[in-house]
């Protein structure tokens, strides 16, 4: 299968043009060195008062009690399609700072960050991601004793995409449409909020 790659506007290096998120993933395993680098990656990430405010719970294949709990703990939407990829993990973010138990407002920004590392080292390695927000937080908090104080957010399909000419149709159409973004003078400004910023350019240049 080709990779879906982005048609920047400007130059950007080709790992993050790249990247995607399919629906459809092959049944390849991916490695336990692979996937040791990829949360290795994710520890690095910058966070404030390096509170490293995230935590993560993986299920593979390999144990496939343990997949089907983690499995159940997604939406039914994103059950049908991510149930074939070999790796889930659900993230876990702290929403209180360890350091004095006030609110760390930064929580969820930060758990971005560290899902920002784990995916640049999986595009890196060749490893297809597709986070999502579709989760069941009150079954996750049951099934894992996820504490007072820690809120389960998102999960994260880990694999290789897969071929869409086997897969149900209706998420190989979504693998084969080409990837769009907003123009950057809708999200840069500059002066006021909604003017696109100068060193934009024109538009034409």
């Amino acid at each position: 299968m080709s990779i879906k790659h982005a048609s920047p506007d400007h130059p950007i290096q080709p790992m993050l043009a790249e990247r995607w998120s399919p629906y459809v993933f092959s049944d390849r395993p991916v490695s336990r060195d692979d996937l040791r680098s990829l949360f290795e990656a994710l520890r690095w990430a910058a966070s404030s008062y390096n509170e490293q405010p995230w935590r993560y719970i993986v299920a593979t294949k390999e144990n496939p009690e343990e997949y089907e709990r983690l499995l159940s703990c997604l939406v039914e939407a994103n059950q049908a399609w991510a149930r074939h990829a070999p790796v889930l993990v659900l993230a876990v973010v702290r929403t209180r700072f360890e350091r004095n138990d006030k609110v760390n407002p930064a929580a969820e920004h930060d758990l971005g960050l560290a899902a920002g590392n784990l995916l640049a080292e999986a595009s890196a390695r060749g490893i297809d991601v597709h986070q999502m927000i579709g989760i069941l937080p009150d079954r996750a908090r049951e099934l894992y004793a996820i504490p007072d104080g820690s809120m389960p957010l998102t999960a994260i399909a880990i694999g290789y995409a897969g071929d869409p000419a086997s897969a149900d149709p209706r998420f190989a159409e979504r693998d084969r449409t080409p990837r769009t973004r907003r123009p950057l003078r809708e999200l840069i400004f500059a002066g006021r909020f909604g003017d696109a910023a100068e060193l934009l350019g024109t538009g034409t240049d």
